[in-house]
C-alpha cells in the first residue's frame, strides 16, 4: 500500500480537537497507511514559505507560513471573494480583481515547490478543495507523475456560471491533470462533465471518464461526505447530561425545540430561513407558543462586508419577529453568534424536535447528517432539510423543502413539530441505516479506492 499525503488549506494537527468528518476521516486514513499532511500553518510571517514539522506515529504534519500580503490575496481574497461566491452560484458577489488571482497563483505555485521535494513516486497525493484546484498541475510541471485525486468540496455550478469568471478555461483546466476528481453528488459531477465539453476544449467518453483537450484521461466520480455515525450518535447520548444541555431543555418549559446550527455565512440561507419560521408563525396560528426556534451562527469571515450586513439583517429579522409573535414567557427566535464545543452541540440536537437545515447552496451539509445521527431512537426528532443540498440527494426521507419556497418551508415546519411518533421513528430509521452504511470511513476507502484504481 502507498504511502498517502494529504494537501489541504488547513492541518488538523495532533493534539488538536478533531470535530470535523473531514479531519477524522483524513486522521484515521494517515494513520492507517502511513504518510505526510501538508498545507498552511494557519499563521502570517514576514515572508511566505517557512515550514514547521511535527510528528505522531506514522505520519508527518508539515505545515507552511504564508505573509500577510500572500494571505489576503489568496485566501481572503480569491479563494473566498472569488471563489466561494462562484461555487455557490453567486456571481453577483463575485470579486473580479486580477490581482488577488494572481496572488491565488503565486501562492499555489509556492505550495507545489515546498511539496514537491517531500514526494516519493509512489505516493498518492489527496488534495482537497477549491483553495488548492490548480494545485496538481503544478505539481506536474515539476515532474511529479505520481498518482494525484482532487476532491472539492463545494458545490460544482452549471457550466455557464463557471464560465463567466474571466480566464476560466487556463484556471479549470489545471483539473484535468489530477487522475481522479472527486465531487460529492451525481448532479455536480454531471456539471463538471458539461463544463468540460460545451467550453473545456475536452470530451465526455463512456462512464466517468473524461478526455482534455491534449488527449490525457482521467476520472471523476460522485462520493458523497459523511460523519464518524457512531461517534456523534455516542456522545449525543452523553451530551444529555452535560449542563448546558439540561440548562437548554429547561429553559423550554415543556416547549418543543426547533434548532438551526450553521457558520453565518450567506450561502446558508438564514434571512430566508428566519422568514420561513415567521411565515410558519403567520400560517399556523394554533402553533403558537408551542416551539421555539435556536438558531446557533458563530460567525465567520466578520471583516468581509458582505458578512457583517448578514449578521446585520438576521438581528433585525430576529428582532422583528420576536417584537411581533413574543409572549411573556416565550421568545419565538433564539438567536445566538456563540461558539459550543461539539459534544454540546449534538446534545442540543437531540434535544430538538425539529432539524432546520435549508442552506441555499450546499456542496453536502454535514449538520443534516449530524442531527440524524445525534436522535434518540425512541424519540426522534425530524430534519427539515433544502433540496439545494447535497445531503437531500441521500436523505430523503426528511422533509424537503425548496429554501426559497417561504410556505414550504412553513408547513413542513408545522407537519415536522405535529408528526406522530411511530412516522418519526420510521423515516429517521432509514436515514440512519445509510449513515451507518455510509459514514466518514467508507468515503475515505471509496474515494481512496478509486483513485488508486484511475
Amino acid at each position: 500500500m502507498s504511502r498517502l499525503v494529504v494537501v489541504s488549506n488547513r492541518v488538523a494537527l495532533p493534539g488538536q480537537s478533531q470535530t470535523g468528518g473531514l479531519a477524522t476521516g483524513l486522521t484515521a486514513a494517515l494513520a492507517e497507511r502511513g504518510g505526510l499532511w501538508f498545507g498552511w500553518s494557519g499563521k502570517t510571517a514576514r515572508d511566505s514559505g517557512g515550514l514547521h514539522e511535527v510528528s505522531e506515529g506514522n505520519t508527518r504534519y508539515v505545515t507552511m507560513d504564508l505573509s500577510k500580503a500572500d494571505h489576503d490575496a489568496y485566501y481572503l481574497g480569491f479563494s473566498n471573494g472569488a471563489l466561494w461566491p462562484l461555487l455557490h452560484f453567486r456571481l453577483d458577489l463575485v470579486d473580479y480583481d486580477r490581482s488577488k488571482r494572481e496572488g491565488y497563483r503565486r501562492v499555489n505555485a509556492l505550495f507545489a515547490d515546498k511539496l514537491a521535494p517531500l514526494l516519493k513516486e509512489d505516493d498518492t497525493v489527496w488534495i482537497h478543495d477549491y483553495h488548492l484546484i490548480p494545485l496538481g498541475a503544478l505539481l506536474r510541471e515539476r515532474g511529479i507523475g505520481c498518482k494525484i485525486g482532487f476532491f472539492l468540496h463545494t458545490p460544482m455550478p452549471s457550466a455557464d456560471l463557471i464560465a463567466a469568471l474571466p480566464d476560466h478555461q487556463r484556471f479549470f483546466s489545471t483539473l484535468y491533470s489530477y487522475d481522479l476528481v472527486g465531487f460529492h453528488t451525481q448532479r455536480d459531477v454531471d456539471r463538471f462533465k458539461a463544463y468540460v465539453r460545451l467550453f473545456g476544449g475536452g470530451k465526455a467518453l463512456d462512464g466517468d471518464t473524461l478526455e482534455a483537450p491534449g488527449g490525457r484521461r482521467f476520472q471523476t466520480g460522485a462520493f458523497p461526505i459523511s460523519i464518524d455515525t457512531g461517534l456523534i450518535a455516542q456522545q449525543a447520548r452523553t451530551s444529555a447530561n452535560k449542563t448546558a444541555v439540561r440548562d437548554l431543555r429547561n429553559s423550554l418549559r415543556g416547549r418543543q425545540l426547533a434548532i438551526g446550527v450553521d457558520r453565518l455565512d450567506y450561502s446558508k440561507g438564514l434571512p430566508e430561513r428566519f422568514s420561513g419560521f415567521e411565515r410558519y408563525l403567520k400560517r399556523h396560528k394554533e402553533q403558537r407558543g408551542s416551539l421555539t426556534y435556536l438558531q446557533i451562527a458563530p460567525v465567520s469571515r466578520g471583516e468581509v462586508a458582505e458578512y457583517k450586513v448578514l449578521r446585520s439583517q438576521l438581528e433585525q429579522i430576529a428582532g422583528h419577529v420576536n417584537g411581533t409573535y413574543a409572549e411573556a414567557d416565550w421568545t419565538p427566535i433564539r438567536y445566538v453568534n456563540q461558539n459550543y464545543t461539539h459534544a454540546t452541540l449534538t446534545g442540543f440536537y437531540r434535544a430538538a424536535r425539529v432539524g432546520l437545515v435549508t442552506p441555499l447552496r450546499d456542496g453536502m451539509n454535514l449538520v443534516a447528517k449530524e442531527y440524524i445521527a445525534a436522535q434518540d431512537p425512541e424519540d426522534p426528532g425530524v430534519l427539515v432539510l433544502s433540496i439545494l443540498a447535497g445531503a437531500a440527494d441521500e436523505l430523503t426521507e426528511a422533509l424537503i423543502v425548496n429554501p426559497h419556497d417561504l410556505d414550504g418551508v412553513a408547513d413542513a415546519i408545522a407537519t415536522a413539530s405535529t408528526m406522530p411518533k411511530p412516522r418519526r421513528i420510521e423515516r429517521w430509521r432509514a436515514m440512519m441505516d445509510k449513515l451507518q452504511h455510509n459514514d466518514i470511513n467508507a468515503w475515505r476507502k471509496a474515494y481512496l479506492q478509486a483513485l488508486e484504481a484511475a
